[in-house]
């Protein structure tokens, strides 16, 4: 063969590859278990509880966290687990963290829980202090050590209060550099680190693996900011509808090895917007 009909083989190569039209990606980019957070459905529990799981088994969803409200952690667990649900993590309130830390460990170990997350701190609303993230930090080295002793991974989930300027960077910085990495964890509400002001996928990137668990919710576009940690709960829509940027933290979070995303959605209208918000999940591809 001369280099002339190379040369021609060549040239008709690329004139039908630019014709072919390009092959998309399919493989999935979320590939971690389906899973809630329980108090999407804190008005569904309470009611009928066996119903409310039913609801979301058929969403195809294998993991939850939290606990069923009035019912006992055994039972809930059992639950759970009849419908082929994981209880991977659970809350506790600040106050039992620091005053009663083994009855937080016994509940976690009822429900079938490797981590605890604690999701406020006590303090003056829309004025966290340093003084606040100080005592913070001495509570939850010490809650977390006991944790720990325990077979338990601690996570604190920022609410956006933490954004409040300190030195160099913001009281959620001071918080996650001053806890001890063997004892403290965090839980990233990508909602609420939105409203605070942080952005959630530098974030990820600054702290790596002291980011263990996801909280997944959207906002909707525009709505006012603050740094109070709280604001209308119909401000809440489906994943990939609102102004977070879902897929970013997701590409993100595989980097850094998160395992755990729980869905939740505190509006009234999670019957619709959960299964959107699962629809869009599967809709992204790497």
């Amino acid at each position: 063969m001369t280099k002339k009909h190379i040369l021609f083989l060549l040239v008709c190569a690329m004139a039908l590859a630019e014709k072919l039209p390009a092959q998309k990606n399919t493989k999935p980019l979320y590939t971690a278990n389906f899973a809630v957070q329980a108090y999407t459905y804190r008005n569904y529990f309470p009611k009928d509880a066996v119903a409310t799981l039913d609801t979301i088994q058929k969403l195809g969803v294998t993991e939850i966290e939290g606990s069923g409200g009035r019912i006992s952690n055994d039972d809930f667990r059992k639950l759970c687990e009849d419908r082929g649900i994981s209880i991977p993590s659970t809350g506790a309130s600040y106050k039992d963290l620091v005053e009663n830390p083994m009855t937080v460990v016994e509940q976690a170990k009822t429900l079938g829980s490797k981590f605890v997350m604690c999701a406020w701190v006590p303090h003056e609303r829309g004025n966290f202090t340093i003084e606040d993230a100080k005592r913070t930090v001495e509570d939850f080295n010490a809650a977390g050590k006991i944790l720990k002793e325990n077979g338990l991974t601690f996570c604190y989930h920022a609410h956006g209060y933490e954004f409040q300027p300190y030195g160099k960077g913001t009281l959620l910085d001071y918080i996650i550099e001053n806890t001890d990495p063997e004892y403290v964890s965090f839980e990233m509400d990508v909602f609420w680190v939105h409203f605070g002001g942080g952005d959630c996928v530098k974030l990820l990137k600054k702290y790596g693996d002291r980011w263990k668990l996801i909280h997944l919710k959207d906002m909707k576009p525009g709505i006012a900011k603050d740094l109070t940690g709280g604001t209308d709960v119909e401000y809440n829509v489906p994943l990939g509808t609102g102004e977070v940027d879902i897929e970013g933290i997701i590409r993100q979070a595989n980097k850094i090895g998160i395992k755990h995303f729980f869905i939740e959605d505190e509006s009234s209208q999670v019957l619709s917007q959960v299964p959107q918000s699962i629809a869009y999940l599967k809709s992204l591809t790497q």
